[in-house]
């Protein structure tokens, strides 16, 4: 049984699909107003993942993911890089596309944009109005506002009571009855471009940002859908407000709420107001694209993630340690290695099936951390085949299972999204790396990769058999050559030592 994280109830809850064998997911895509930052980039890794699961788990997956391309925001940046609206919102859109196909995030089954569902939008205004939720300004603006206590339950998904909300910033507060009314459509005002605006019953106008999801989402997924996702930072007021218009205009809408955690830089949250801000486009020159995808995955998704160039080289580490026994495990098995896994076409159970354990963990609210102990612990048994093969040879019997091992292995890294054996990864640059020599392509350090591994190996084999003289001794060789070497949960990790 998949359980995963509610939002609404606060705890884990089945996945029971609206319909049988099927699974629809809306996740609230980007504001085109700029380019993509780090954020951005884990929220769409995370359900990407989560996609990927569920496919595994022979689901069919229908994701949504929409463009919010015409808001404020959007109006206000477009003026100040001297671009019309629309071909602001055009560009950074292609900037964030880009940004997903460097980050291996497969592409939605469904993209719509905001200016293409003006239709829709208007449809579903007018039904909250007729149900008397919802209703046009007072004051000749050509504003529509909802009626935040009109509707009980308001407040349901974020547990807090109207009196408590702070108001709703996103409309001139004079037409509303309610300064926490929300503005489900926005007047034509003077200033603003004519190709801004729409035509409407109560004015020409635009839509407000929530209104948007919700006439998206049922457009492609129907009235109920089965998970709605996004950013933490999004639950309130955005998500709010989608759960209570929905409900309010008789729609069931997301059975569902899943968010991501938010990024800490320097131990303060990531935000614009503070400036700290780190932009994909930055990081992806830096670092490996893989690299990058694999340290946003080693928190768990619902965590507070520590983001630093100092964290992503010591998981870059990890990794190396990954990709280096994909890459001597192949070499050794030759012609019998496996064939890659194609997560766009599905999984093929033919060649190989996750283990148990990996299974337990990505179906209880998908907990990847735990997932990548597992992960690494059958690298740790195909890699003592790897180096049995470099100094004796394989028997039938250990290269069958060192077969087994490597499919399994490349099978869980191609669920997360990190198989470096992936197409998606050729072709990219590797990045620059704060450690200066550790690129992916350095065939010194891949020998010294290879020649640590077997030696960690060989340490790892005397603490088990409780010869820690020999595993000290060892571990002493290594140092005196200058590698440092560190026990961990999920085996070792080395470094160089400085000066």
């Amino acid at each position: 049984m998949i359980r995963l994280h509610s939002t609404a109830t606060g705890d884990l809850i089945p996945l029971e699909p609206v319909r049988d064998g099927e699974v629809g997911i809306y996740v609230c895509g980007a504001t085109v107003q700029g380019a993509p930052h780090i954020g951005h980039m884990r929220s769409a890794v995370v359900f990407d993942q989560l996609r990927r699961w569920l496919t595994y788990r022979g689901l069919r997956v229908t994701l949504v993911r929409n463009t919010t391309d015409v808001d404020d925001k959007i109006l206000t940046k477009s003026v100040e890089e001297e671009r019309e609206w629309w071909a602001h919102a055009y560009h950074y859109e292609r900037v964030f596309t880009r940004a997903y196909e460097a980050m291996n995030v497969l592409p939605p089954t469904y993209e719509p944009r905001a200016t293409g569902h003006i239709t829709e939008m208007i449809a579903l205004i007018g039904r909250l109005i007729e149900a008397g939720h919802a209703y046009a300004a007072d004051d000749g603006s050509g504003d529509v506002y909802f009626d935040v206590r009109s509707w009980a339950d308001y407040g349901a998904l974020t547990h807090q009571s109207v009196d408590d909300m702070a108001d709703a910033a996103d409309a001139d507060p004079r037409g509303k009855r309610d300064v926490r009314d929300f503005a489900l459509w926005k007047g034509h005002k003077e200033g603003e471009p004519d190709t801004a605006s729409w035509g409407a019953p109560w004015g020409r106008g635009r839509p407000g940002w929530h209104i948007e999801c919700s006439a998206m989402s049922t457009k492609y997924l129907g009235a109920e859908f089965d998970i709605h996702g996004g950013g933490l930072d999004l639950r309130f007021p955005h998500h709010e407000n989608e759960m209570a218009q929905s409900n309010a205009a008789g729609d069931a809408f997301a059975r569902i709420w899943m968010h991501s955690g938010l990024l800490n830089v320097g131990g303060d949250k990531m935000s614009k107001s503070l400036g700290n801000s780190v932009f994909a486009h930055d990081l992806l020159e830096a670092f490996p694209a893989a690299v990058l995808r694999y340290f946003l995955s080693t928190a768990h998704y619902r965590s507070t993630l520590e983001f630093s160039p100092q964290l992503i080289e010591k998981q870059r580490t990890a990794y190396d340690k990954l990709a280096g026994f994909v890459a001597r495990a192949r070499e050794v098995l030759g012609a019998e290695a496996p064939a890659a896994p194609e997560a766009a076409v599905g999984y093929d159970s033919r060649v190989a099936d996750v283990p148990d354990e990996f299974a337990v963990a990505m179906d209880e609210d998908l907990s990847i951390p735990r997932a990548l102990s597992v992960v690494f612990s059958t690298v740790r048994d195909g890699s003592k085949l790897v180096a049995a093969a470099k100094v004796g040879g394989l028997g039938d019997a250990d290269r069958a299972q060192l077969v087994q091992l490597l499919a399994q292995v490349e099978l869980m890294l191609d669920i997360l999204g990190v198989n470096p054996t992936d197409p998606a990864w050729a072709g990219q640059a590797d990045g620059a790396s704060a450690t200066e020599g550790s690129g992916d392509d350095d065939p010194v350090r891949a020998a010294l990769d290879s020649l640590v591994d077997l030696v960690a190996h060989q340490r790892l084999d005397a603490k088990a058999a409780k010869d820690f003289a020999t595993a000290d001794a060892l571990r002493d060789r290594l140092r005196e050559a200058g590698v440092l070497i560190e026990d961990t949960p999920d085996g070792y990790r080395y470094d160089l030592a400085r000066d």
